[in-house]
């Protein structure tokens, strides 16, 4: 991390890089823990908070949370989110008393221009299966699914699937789900299903959501 590029020319050198060390291979067994990882940026104050958060799977009950914040060194640009928020989400990640087997990450994973997305960079860095789960589309092509929660379409680029467009609740806009490091794409898909409830984001991640942003509001120094 002391190398950790400080510029748009660096970040984009090392996207390309590493992208091709990403490993789409499936799970050996289903996890019994999967964790959530999010981060808010405090835009007044420059400072970056991380959390992530820890369930059983598939009967999602809390085990572990953990949070952090430093001051956040990276601009803002499209594409390289994870230049802002992988520092602080590896200082979580160090102070977990149990880490999840599989990690869903609020961010893409190879469903981004270069192929390395937040959750494929995280899950390189930490040698830990993950899976993207984003909000927006950053790239790709694909029909919204019907409108019931559990339905889906893929996400093509260039007649290759990256992942799919699902919607995780009724009458809600869909998520954009593609895998990260160490998993397939059937993988990504059953997962996030299986974390999620009455809410659109899966169980971990909303945790992690909502504690990252509760760090940003009390202002966490370290």
């Amino acid at each position: 991390m002391h190398n950790w590029p400080k510029n748009y020319q660096d970040a984009v050198a090392l996207q390309e890089a590493l992208r091709f060390q990403v490993r789409l291979t499936p799970l050996a067994r289903p996890p019994q823990l999967v964790g959530g990882a999010d981060a808010a940026y405090d835009r007044g104050e420059r400072r970056i908070f991380g959390a992530i958060a820890v369930y059983t799977y598939p009967g999602l009950e809390l085990v572990a949370e953990a949070g952090a914040g430093e001051p956040c060194l990276f601009p803002y640009i499209p594409g390289l989110l994870s230049f802002r928020e992988i520092p602080v989400l590896m200082k979580v990640w160090a102070k977990l008393h149990q880490r999840p087997e599989v990690l869903l990450v609020d961010g893409q994973g190879i469903a981004h221009p270069r192929g390395l997305g937040l959750a494929s960079h995280l899950g390189l860095l930490l040698n830990t299966p993950t899976i993207g789960v984003a909000k927006s589309r950053l790239i790709g092509q694909g029909t919204e699914p019907e409108i019931k929660k559990g339905a889906f379409r893929p996400l093509f680029s260039q007649e290759k699937v990256l992942g799919f467009i699902l919607r995780t609740r009724e009458g809600k806009k869909p998520l954009y789900v593609s895998p990260g490091h160490r998993v397939s794409l059937r993988d990504c898909l059953d997962i996030t299903l299986g974390c999620l409830s009455q809410y659109r984001l899966p169980v971990p991640l909303r945790h992690a959501d909502l504690l990252s942003r509760n760090l940003k509001t009390c202002g966490l120094q370290s």
